[in-house]
């Protein structure tokens, strides 16, 4: 005998709907991430392929034999000076980036915290340097330089930073609104001054917004070539950025130590992402979430 229970069709649990769903976009992302990969995947392999093996028909995915020398060979020729030009590399992208947050969080600060007249207005003129290009400004800029006897020297790179950025600015500022008015309120009674609350109790609160700031513009110097090409006109003060550039023209057939070369470069970015990943990820979700 039948109950009323054999005539409720029967559907599936939202538990089980839940788990399709997080299947599929799991498996979705995953297919894309592998898909972003293959242009890394070559140049793995390539780097490590006989220089007759990176143009053969049909593609060779798995490199025979696996040619290590490669490596050894990229960074030891004379055409691609790889510690002299990562010693570059390290300060250009070092400087620019202690000036930018140090310069960006004392500003975005003032803008947060302490009320001046004008101060909305500033901030407005601020945010609107972000709509010009770039393209806009370079000509004014390299004469500035130029003028200032400068070019030819690593001034032009890491000056600018020393007086903020415009979008970290922002990104700075929205994290110091966010802070409970109190913790000033009771520094400023116990007769703190506004740089040691900025530099004492401020800032540590922030990390995770100056970790993200500290990341971009590390990435952004390390592979920026527009700025070295321009204001650089020596070699042995090329970043890795545009030495790996000279070293494509000089070797315009031999792919695979270019790629070696390409990839030694890239090896930094990598690890500092995995090892800043988690603090990084948190500032970019409260990046989102604060306002």
């Amino acid at each position: 005998m039948g109950t009323i229970f054999d005539e409720i069709p029967r559907r599936p649990s939202l538990h089980l709907k839940q788990q399709l769903g997080a299947t599929s976009r799991h498996l979705l992302l995953g297919g894309l991430a592998l898909i972003w990969m293959i242009p890394f995947y070559w140049l793995v392999i390539t780097s490590l392929k006989p220089l007759d093996q990176v143009f053969t028909r049909p593609l060779r995915w798995v490199p025979d034999p696996l040619l290590w020398s490669n490596y050894v060979e990229a960074l030891t020729n004379p055409a691609f000076p790889f510690f002299r030009l990562l010693s570059n590399s390290l300060f250009y992208s070092l400087l620019s980036t202690i000036g930018v947050t140090l310069s960006c969080s004392i500003v975005a600060y003032g803008f947060a915290r302490i009320p001046f007249r004008g101060r909305d207005f500033l901030f407005g003129v601020t945010l609107a340097t972000l709509m010009l290009p770039g393209v806009v400004t370079l000509i004014p800029t390299y004469l500035i330089f130029h003028k200032l006897g400068l070019v030819g020297s690593y001034g032009p790179l890491v000056i600018p930073p020393f007086f903020g950025d415009a979008f970290y600015i922002f990104l700075l500022r929205q994290f110091f609104k966010t802070l409970p008015w109190e913790l000033t309120d009771a520094a400023r009674v116990d007769g703190a001054n506004e740089l040691l609350i900025f530099w004492k109790i401020m800032l540590p609160l922030i990390r995770p917004a100056v970790l993200v700031v500290i990341v971009f513009n590390f990435l952004y110097t390390w592979n920026d070539f527009m700025g070295p090409l321009i204001y650089l006109n020596d070699n042995l003060k090329f970043p890795l950025s545009l030495g790996l550039y000279a070293f494509q023209t000089k070797h315009e057939t031999e792919w695979n130590l270019m790629m070696a070369a390409a990839l030694v470069v890239t090896l930094p970015l990598i690890i500092i992402f995995f090892v800043a990943q988690k603090q990084f990820i948190e500032g970019i979700t409260l990046t989102g979430t604060k306002g």
